[in-house]
């Protein structure tokens, strides 16, 4: 099975994981020390492919990214990492003539900012110095101008005036006032700076000059924050503009998904609203290459995060817009173009697994362009794409495939083959069953590593958190299922209803409904398990979870606690009611339980975990970032009190300088120390 699934996917490494009876399991120091493949980037002409790698140095807890380079038309061509990498590079981004790559690098002096390699002698030239760093940018069309954000206070003309504000001595006390949300997000208090687009007009040798400020006045983030990127501002074809997406929301930041394309010529002056009707979130414009048709994401529904993205096609010259592709039931991600404008391309959650699709942009008939697996990053060339791709058994790998030709895709890359050749990784596959509403559900098991079919094994039950969310089969560096299996685990993933990738009434259904259908489904989800796979030891299984899969732990231990030995909670939710007064992003909390918490108290006391404390027995792990604030530390410590004054075994683990998520690879490896030792300690045989 395992082979023949690999071949499906299309996976790189397959020839590498052929593995003996007893070959070694997969750990999380093998995990966070893996080199990561992303963001590809193919030369105008198709000739080139220039993507980034990531690397650890796992002892001095640091990770640094470069740049490497494959010549997509000679055959056998190796990856070769290129030498303007020296010091880090990231974010490569092709000049339009393709003589050369931008590229970010903080070598000068720490700050992030925007080089420029010459591909025909190999020589990088700083193109930006400005006082702050940059955090993306984009190169005009004409390759005479580039715009780059930087976060910067909004009502400063030029980059040196936040400079010259700074006061010149550091003031005695240290109180912060704020007369509006957000105060803080994500993992940074708000200290009035925005992220702001700069145009810069390059000379003859690519060196930037003056900055001219485009979002001035802007009460707004562009990119958006915490995660936004380049694809949220693109010149016009004509590189006299740049559309940008944007949310200025003034004091309802907070809990308004408003984001709205403008359009402002380089002099920064002129700025229009070009999706002021539909009050929900626009982004992500690219024009055709005739320059004809700007298409860009929208969502129908203000307030949602989670909605279905519609693609969205305006005439450029009148202004009309129509939807294509309106009964394909997918969210698609960042699109692309075909260099002939007849077709859009887009990765969407596909029941599992992640595709490239293609979209006749005259019909809007959708093409699943890939199979199995987890497509990332892509880029198309003039015949077809360079992608990465990766599954529940294999890290990303770059891949290219020839669509006029109809052939296979075909590996690029095999970073990580040597390290990874001895690795015995836990067989998987996917399976389903009747869930809530008698709706079919699906999951996946993982078998433990060097699996032995006359044996039982201990489980690890894993629930994925968003709730919009889907673990799905890809390589996940922080819930991955083959270090579970690596430590002698079966593991258990269910995509309960709410999960994205089947349909968007699959994901609006847990609205409301936190936790009577997603635990009616994970309950089902099991016992479909235990019947399915006759080496699962229901006696000695624990079910994990991280924020929404933190509440379901939370929310299990008082109404599901039967099956389970233990339970571990990361960055979960303790009080539903608290959670709507303390959390950043409150349109996420008032969409889910249809309003404010003191308009609808009933609706956040209804699926609240702190009202079943008293049901409490079962031992759990709670884990929580200092720098969490969008499930903020006393939701944990509100759960380790409660289980401690319950007396029942129960351990916190706290890492003051990480987020939502743990990122830094020793702390990783501390957090599957702790999760394993506890696993270990509940389900040992007796």
């Amino acid at each position: 099975m395992k082979t023949a699934f690999r071949l499906l996917a299309g996976g790189a490494v397959s020839a590498v994981l052929c593995t003996g009876a007893f070959a070694a399991p997969f750990t999380a120091k093998d995990m966070v020390t893996l080199d990561r493949v992303g963001d590809p980037r193919v030369s105008p002409d198709g000739r080139y492919v220039v993507y980034t790698l990531r690397t650890v140095d796992y002892e001095a807890n640091k990770a640094s990214t470069a740049l490497w380079m494959i010549d997509l038309r000679a055959k056998g061509a190796k990856p070769t990492r290129l030498a303007a990498s020296d010091g880090g590079a990231s974010s490569p981004r092709w000049a339009a003539d393709g003589k050369a790559v931008y590229f970010l690098s903080g070598r000068d002096g720490g700050k992030s900012q925007v080089f420029r390699l010459d591909v025909a002698s190999g020589r990088a030239t700083q193109v930006t110095k400005l006082a702050k760093d940059v955090g993306a940018f984009a190169v005009a069309p004409d390759g005479k101008t580039l715009v780059v954000s930087v976060a910067d206070r909004s009502p400063c003309p030029t980059l040196v005036c936040t400079i010259k504000q700074a006061p010149d001595e550091t003031p005695k006390s240290t109180g912060e006032v704020h007369d509006r949300l957000f105060v803080r997000h994500w993992d940074a208090w708000a200290n009035g700076e925005r992220n702001q687009l700069f145009a810069l007009p390059l000379d003859a040798s690519g060196v930037a000059g003056a900055p001219t400020h485009l979002t001035q006045g802007v009460d707004g983030d562009t990119p958006s924050m915490p995660f936004g990127d380049d694809s949220e501002f693109t010149f016009t074809p004509d590189s006299r503009s740049v559309v940008y997406s944007v949310r200025i929301a003034g004091r309802t930041e907070a809990w308004s998904t408003n984001f709205d394309l403008w359009q402002v010529g380089l002099d920064g002056q002129g700025a229009v609203n070009l999706t002021e009707a539909n009050k929900a979130w626009d982004t992500g414009a690219v024009f055709s290459p005739d320059g004809r048709t700007m298409a860009y994401r929208a969502m129908k529904r203000p307030g949602f995060e989670a909605d279905r993205w519609q693609i969205v096609l305006r005439d450029v010259a009148t202004g009309k817009t129509r939807e294509i592709a309106t009964d394909w039931d997918r969210s698609p991600d960042t699109l692309a173009w075909s260099t002939d404008g007849k077709t859009l391309y887009a990765t969407a959650q596909d029941v599992g697994q992640t595709r490239l699709f293609a979209i006749d942009a005259k019909s809007g008939k959708v093409t699943a362009r890939t199979g199995a697996g987890h497509v990332g990053g892509f880029s198309l060339t003039p015949t077809g794409v360079v992608y990465t791709q990766d599954e529940l058994a294999s890290p990303a790998q770059l891949f290219v495939q020839d669509f006029k030709a109809k052939s296979m895709p075909r590996p690029l890359t095999d970073h990580n083959a040597d390290r990874l050749k001895d690795v015995d990784w836990g067989e998987y596959e996917q399976f389903s069953f009747a869930g809530w509403n008698g709706d079919k559900v699906h999951g996946y098991l993982i078998k433990p590593a060097n699996f032995d079919p006359a044996k039982k094994y201990p489980v690890a039950f894993l629930i994925h958190g968003g709730p919009q969310s889907s673990f799905g089969n890809m390589f996940h560096y922080r819930w991955n299922a083959q270090t579970y299996a690596g430590a002698g685990y079966a593991v258990v993933m269910i995509d309960f209803h709410g999960s994205t990738g089947y349909g968007q009434g699959f994901t609006d259904s847990i609205s409301g409904h936190w936790g009577d259908r997603p635990l009616e489904d994970l309950r089902k989800g099991w016992d479909h398990a235990l019947k399915t796979y006759g080496f699962l030891d229901g006696d000695r299984a624990c079910a994990l979870g991280g924020s929404y899969g933190g509440y379901m732990v939370n929310w299990i231990a008082g109404n599901w606690a039967e099956p389970w030995k233990c339970l571990v909670n990361h960055d979960g939710i303790f009080d539903t009611r608290f959670m709507g007064y303390s959390t950043e992003e409150l349109w996420f909390t008032e969409w889910e339980n249809g309003g404010t918490p003191y308009d609808q108290p009933e609706a956040y006391e209804r699926f609240n975990p702190a009202n079943h404390v008293k049901s409490w027995k079962t031992p759990m792990l709670v884990i929580q970032g200092g720098r969490d604030y969008r499930v903020p530390t006393d939701q944990a410590i509100a759960t380790f009190t409660a289980l401690q004054r319950r007396e029942v075994d129960s351990r916190f683990l706290y890492f003051p300088e990480e987020n939502h998520w743990v990122l830094r690879a020793q702390n990783s490896v501390q957090w599957h120390e702790e999760v394993l030792g506890w696993l270990g300690k509940h389900t040992a045989e007796k």
